[in-house]
């Protein structure tokens, strides 16, 4: 089956005019998209904290209800 899916696309971008620039513009944009934006905009929440410190974090995290707009504590 999944064979058969891999050659269904593999002949279809063959065939295709612009096959191979549409194939290297998706995967630009997925390089775009996972390495470039990650490193950049979405730094690790728990980037140097020991064990027991992500440990606590998770703990309180889980255990702490959401805050809810209709809650005293929540600020926009």
């Amino acid at each position: 089956m999944m064979s058969s899916v891999w050659l269904f696309y593999r002949d279809g971008f063959r065939n295709m005019t612009w096959g191979r620039p549409l194939i290297w513009l998706i995967l630009l944009k997925v390089f775009i998209l996972f390495a470039i934006l990650r490193v950049f905009f979405f730094k690790p929440v728990m980037a140097g904290l020991s064990d027991e410190e992500r440990s606590r974090v998770v703990g309180e995290r889980i255990a702490t209800p959401p805050e809810t707009p209709d809650s005293p504590t929540y600020n926009l």
